[in-house]
């Protein structure tokens, strides 16, 4: 379907020239003969630009332009006039037109006007897209970070972005490893192509392969025709492997290869296809440990973990919860005025979140809609202190305090002396994945 643009001017033999050309370039023109109507038009058709005259009989062209950017900011608009000026350029210019024409003009000078103006709609419809699916899949629409750590792991995925080497994302479920890897995307020279994303746990073991490299009709049972798998389907782009930890020993030989070699051989060919693809994988398991269990394969490991990044869980990063708390808040539209308590912030700030962001994005969503009044106290958390309450150890504190790390510090401490000095093995007791003991060795210079 083509795109509609909305002509208005009043002056019937201009208007049927420009009708004319516009609608033999392939656009479909709606024309108004006054403002009045120019608006009504724009409300019932739904127009994806609009070309107007300044001088209208019964109205002002820049007014309308006002009308259509307060009630639609999105729709770009272009000002015709025999009467043009600096001055109203420059007026048109800060109310939002998209360009400003003066009459007489050529037929190619509005025609390429136009084409720049559908352009930038469609780019700024492709933005908002690609930000509503990254709140879908995360619940926000970045990696909102006020703490050194976060700060520090975003300067080296941005420099990481830029370059081609495979990166491997850690972290616990629920810290946004998606959402970093859709943000080095964006920042790579890829950015253009497509960025697809493979659960390598939600797919079958029988099936994994073709999804990977796509195989040739008749290859097995229920192959009636070709088919590309996700390799070729990224050409160009990246190819983000999440829960790449599940993925089975035989497939990780064949990936591997696909990876070092950049060529695929789908299933049931006898030729290998060259792929033009990033990688990006991300997993929650502990791979070092799968490694050690024969679980996983270590080169494929130090093949995927060029540039390794792990994102802390919340817990590790309290300082972020201020901020995560607001734009929830404003994500949920959540009426003005309605807050935390600092003592509701205390106690988020003091739980332990084993879901991370996404269960902090449940818990604001759950207050918002179940709240009494605009503040949200620690009574309205009913189901985090009952959460809090049941995981708690219940430590002495002694009357002049004690610092958090260092009794997390004394606890790493006895775990590797318990372990003799088996990082691994100390990391099984604390029960943790043996790279967040290996972060918080490297954090407090054990």
């Amino acid at each position: 379907m083509s795109d509609i643009i909305l002509l208005i001017d009043d002056d019937q033999s201009l208007r049927r020239v420009t009708e004319y050309n516009l609608t033999e370039k392939g656009f479909n023109v709606v024309t108004a003969e006054s403002g009045a109507q120019g608006l009504e038009y724009f409300k019932t058709t739904s127009p994806d630009l609009v070309v107007t005259d300044v001088k209208l009989g019964d109205m002002n062209g820049l007014d309308i332009l006002a009308k259509i950017k307060k009630d639609a900011p999105e729709i770009p608009v272009i000002i015709m006039t025999a009467f043009g000026s600096i001055e109203m350029a420059v007026q048109a210019m800060h109310k939002g037109a998209f360009n400003f024409i003066t009459k007489p003009f050529d037929r190619d000078t509005l025609i390429l006007s136009c084409k720049k103006a559908l352009e930038l709609k469609g780019l700024r419809a492709k933005t908002r897209l690609l930000a509503n699916e990254i709140n879908r899949l995360t619940g926000t629409e970045g990696i909102i970070s006020a703490s050194p750590v976060m700060k520090d792991l975003l300067d080296t995925a941005s420099r990481a972005a830029n370059s081609e080497a495979t990166i491997l994302i850690t972290g616990e479920s629920g810290t946004g490893k998606e959402v970093l890897a859709r943000l080095i995307h964006q920042n790579s020279p890829r950015s253009n192509g497509p960025m697809v994303v493979v659960n390598c746990a939600a797919i079958p073991a029988g099936l994994i392969e073709s999804e990977l490299f796509g195989h040739v009709k008749g290859s097995f049972t229920g192959a009636i025709k070709d088919r590309k798998g996700h390799f070729q389907t990224a050409s160009g782009g990246t190819l983000f492997l999440d829960e790449i930890g599940e993925m089975a020993t035989d497939i990780q030989v064949k990936l591997l290869r696909a990876i070092q070699e950049k060529e695929v051989q789908s299933v049931g060919s006898e030729r290998a296809k060259k792929v033009d693809i990033r990688i990006v994988a991300a997993t929650n398991l502990d791979l070092q440990e799968k490694i050690a269990q024969g679980e996983f394969r270590e080169d494929l490991y130090y093949r995927l973990s060029v540039i390794p990044l792990f994102i802390p869980p919340l817990r590790e990063r309290t300082e972020d919860i201020p901020a995560l708390v607001k734009h929830f808040l404003k994500k949920f539209d959540a009426p003005r005025g309605v807050v935390f308590s600092r003592q509701a912030h205390d106690l988020l700030k003091a739980y332990q979140w084993p879901g991370n962001i996404r269960e902090m994005q449940n818990i604001v969503e759950r207050c918002i809609i179940l709240r009494e009044k605009s503040m949200i106290n620690p009574e309205d958390l009913h189901l985090l202190v009952h959460k809090a309450s049941a995981t708690s150890l219940a430590p002495v504190i002694p009357d002049e305090g004690i610092a958090l790390e260092d009794v997390e510090k004394s606890y790493i401490l006895k775990a590797l002396e318990k372990a003799n000095q088996n990082r691994s093995k100390a990391a099984r007791l604390l029960k943790i994945p043996r790279h967040v003991l290996l972060y918080r060795l490297e954090k407090y210079g054990l």
